[in-house]
């Protein structure tokens, strides 16, 4: 595995590092083996949140094990200094750690939020506290929305910035490698597959290996792809103009209105896992695999079509999608028996 320098933290990070969301899906077993796979792959970089259901549990079950080999990050949506104070115990408790080595203010994606973290009871203050008493080594933020996690690094607190970057999100994102290098930031990619959306894993961890970032963060759910993906960042092959072409045709098929898993939509008031709907979806509409997909669409215990139009799904997806919208095509798809 090669190693990179998390920006002026000074912490030498694996270039492929772990994201904890998908280990929530599988047992706590099963995530002990995943974990340890990853540490005996060189893996270093261990990235979850608190929002993460049990994820901090998971992963620290076996990271506090071995904690001076690896470099835990974690993040709290707290805005306020008593709530973040809070989430920042809470996850020292469940890691099972008595120092955190990042901790990052989580999906920064409006105005409001960024006012409210950098005000004097704002989320800040209490990261800023931790810091000093020594049981956060390091603060960050994280965030979709690239203009706000810009004007968050201008104010030169902050050591770390993680955002989506892959071959269908590169264009625009000259502005904020540029501020991240002037804030001396280290850069951590979330969604290197665009939430599942691209299938070629291999060309698409190598594109992104190529740009100034310190690590990439897949979220890894089985030992195969702990060795998929920690192959990439063993070998570090130049992508051939061959592999840039099929790569950058696959980003012409998807678009950008398209789902990335990221759950943030999560949960529906009614039930609908609007993640594994358009998961299906795209089984149906990128892949021609319709027969496929409906028969498993067919499992889901609540269907598209109980969508009551709320919106509370809009509000929360960091891409704005029209959710309520794409629901509607995707059971008029897979809807039919």
């Amino acid at each position: 595995m090669q190693y990179r320098q998390l920006g002026r933290t000074g912490l030498n990070v694996s270039v492929i590092g772990f994201g904890g969301i998908p280990i929530q899906r599988v047992s706590a077993g099963k995530a002990a083996d995943i974990v340890r796979r990853a540490l005996d792959k060189g893996i270093n970089f261990f990235d979850t949140a608190r929002g993460y259901t049990d994820s901090e549990a998971k992963l620290g079950e076996v990271l506090k094990k071995n904690r001076k080999e690896v470099i835990i990050a974690t993040k709290s949506m707290a805005r306020t200094k008593e709530g973040m104070a809070s989430d920042i115990k809470k996850s020292l408790d469940t890691l099972g750690v008595d120092y955190i080595d990042l901790y990052q203010l989580h999906n920064v994606k409006d105005r409001a939020a960024l006012e409210q973290v950098f005000k004097p009871d704002g989320a800040m203050a209490a990261l800023k506290e931790a810091k000093a008493e020594g049981v956060v080594r390091h603060i960050g933020i994280t965030g979709h929305l690239r203009n706000y996690l810009v004007e968050a690094l201008k104010s030169g607190e902050l050591e770390t910035v993680q955002f989506p970057f892959n071959v269908v999100e590169a264009d625009g994102a000259g502005e904020l490698f540029e501020q991240a290098k002037q804030s001396g930031a280290g850069i951590i990619v979330m969604k290197p597959l665009a939430g599942g959306a691209i299938k070629n894993t291999n060309l698409a961890l190598r594109f992104i290996l190529e740009y100034d970032v310190a690590t990439v963060i897949p979220g890894m759910d089985s030992l195969d792809q702990v060795d998929e993906n920690a192959a990439v960042g063993r070998d570090m092959v130049p992508l051939s103009e061959r592999e840039r072409e099929i790569l950058e045709e696959e980003a012409r098929t998807l678009g950008t209105a398209f789902c990335r898993r990221c759950e943030y939509c999560q949960p529906c008031p009614q039930g609908i896992d609007i993640p594994m709907v358009f998961l299906l979806d795209g089984y149906y509409t990128r892949y021609n695999l319709k027969e496929w997909a409906r028969e498993r669409y067919w499992t889901l215990p609540t269907k598209a079509d109980a969508c009551a139009q709320c919106g509370e799904c809009e509000e929360k997806c960091p891409y704005s999608l029209p959710i309520r919208r794409m629901l509607g095509e995707s059971s008029a798809r897979l809807g039919v028996r």
